[in-house]
């Protein structure tokens, strides 16, 4: 039997275009350290928290209102025994109107309670998606990770900071 893809969902008394754009303001939600543009379909980006996960998306699909799909491209989890565990997972914004508002449906394909990091990676989208990201849509303030970090030019490879 397969097991589902971890998959949350939430209604806000905002619109569609709402929703889309501030899931594009990732570092008001996910996390501040973040390099590449996050607008847009063929954009590339790069997130990390602390010296401990860094991941590369690309975004695959950007329909304004309706869809923003996230495959990632890269990952270095060097907590897991696969530090590559989230690669060629995606991560999947379904943006719909609803009455009561817009329902945001997240889900990312491939993390399953089959995989290392289901349980941690689970309490850390239901705070991104569930709190955070909630909050930026209906506050206008996210709680992203604010973590220092040092410089990686290339996935994996850690280098200091420059001062």
């Amino acid at each position: 039997m397969e097991t589902p893809n971890y998959r949350y969902s939430f209604v806000v008394p905002s619109t569609s275009a709402q929703v889309h754009d501030a899931i594009t303001r990732i570092t008001e939600w996910w996390t501040v350290n973040t390099d590449g543009s996050t607008k847009q379909a063929g954009d590339e980006f790069t997130v990390q928290f602390g010296d401990v996960h860094l991941t590369r998306q690309r975004i695959t699909e950007s329909l304004p209102g309706k869809r923003i799909v996230w495959s990632v491209t890269e990952s270095h989890l060097p907590w897991l025994k696969d530090l590559e565990e989230w690669k060629g997972t995606e991560m999947v914004f379904a943006i719909e109107p609803t009455e009561a508002g817009t329902r945001l449906t997240f889900t990312h394909i491939g993390l399953t309670s089959s995989v290392e990091c289901f349980d941690q990676c689970e309490k850390g989208w239901d705070f991104f998606i569930g709190t955070s990201l909630f909050k930026l849509i209906t506050t206008g303030t996210g709680q992203p990770d604010t973590t220092g970090r040092t410089h990686l030019d290339v996935i994996g490879h850690v280098h200091p900071k420059n001062a």
